[in-house]
């Protein structure tokens, strides 16, 4: 055990993989086989233990310390993107330190994950746009780089600010933060008012809302709430939050649930032909992105 106020890398980071806490997802919103094409779903993210006591000690830091305070603490540090700037190709690369041998369902590089993502997108014949939000989904992931810990950087993201919702995952661990007892942010509404609307509403700091922040100018409205909203499951998937939406968020809601699939089903042992691909991508990433990015 680390001394009080410390924390060892086991405790900050106690997954495995970072992206092991999809397979909860993955169990708890079982899709049909419908992009994913070599394998069924029940064997995506088949871990042998499958109660991933992992997963439980991530949500319980994750809950614990994503406090509204933190959030913005995060948002007004990373937000000033001060930290590099690189094209999108030299960004992939710093991308692919994250390589993780533990993933059981791809021994791919973080690049060709999101290739996978991309090209699934492409081949049902979606927007230009939405094949790029696919390809640059997971970049904020960037933030593990610059020394945040998984718990900020993955997870079930949900707003800050407001009573936790019991649809969140793993919602008893809530008990362990700063905020559920707070006069203001534990009441209904907290510091926001009745369909306020997304847009005015923190969320738990992680990779889709740096993805959103770093690529808000450049992609389209639907794009942008694939990005910043496709880890928010309590709302997508189990409709809660309602009285914080706006009709802009409902009507955007369809999107979201668009991309998601891609994200969880895209992966296959197959890698992407990158030299046949790269031509297509590197003219999509010209027509939208400027030539280098902040980080």
């Amino acid at each position: 055990m680390a001394a009080p106020g410390k924390f060892s890398a086991k405790e900050i980071n106690p997954l495995g993989s970072l992206d092991e806490w999809e397979d909860d997802v993955l169990q708890r919103y079982p899709d049909p086989d419908t992009i994913a094409k070599e394998k069924s779903k029940e064997e995506y993210r088949n871990y042998d233990d499958p109660a991933r006591d992992t997963v439980r000690e991530f949500y319980r830091l994750n809950h614990t310390y994503q406090t509204y305070a933190f959030v913005q603490e995060k948002r007004k540090d990373f937000l000033q993107f001060n930290r590099k700037e690189m094209t999108v190709w030299d960004a992939f690369n710093f991308l692919n330190q994250l390589v993780d041998d533990s993933d059981p369902d791809t021994d791919l590089d973080q690049f060709q994950h999101l290739l996978q993502a991309s090209e699934a997108i492409r081949a049902d014949g979606h927007p230009d746009w939405m094949v790029l939000t696919g390809l640059m989904h997971d970049m904020g992931k960037v933030l593990c780089l610059f020394g945040e810990p998984q718990w900020a950087v993955v997870g079930d993201t949900f707003p800050v600010g407001c009573a936790y919702s019991d649809k969140v995952v793993y919602p008893e661990f809530f008990k362990l933060n700063a905020d559920y007892t707070d006069p203001v942010f534990s009441t209904k509404l907290g510091v926001y008012t009745q369909n306020c609307g997304l847009r005015n509403v923190s969320m738990s700091w992680g990779h889709d809302e740096y993805v959103y922040q770093m690529l808000k100018d450049y992609l389209p409205e639907p794009g942008l709430y694939m990005l910043r909203y496709h880890s928010f499951y309590a709302w997508h998937r189990e409709g809660a939050y309602d009285h914080l939406l706006d009709d802009h968020d409902r009507e955007m809601l369809k999107w979201v649930k668009l991309f998601n699939p891609y994200d969880l089903y895209s992966k296959c042992p197959t890698p992407p032909d990158w030299k046949q691909l790269r031509p297509y991508y590197e003219d999509l990433v010209a027509k939208y992105l400027p030539s280098t990015i902040k980080f």
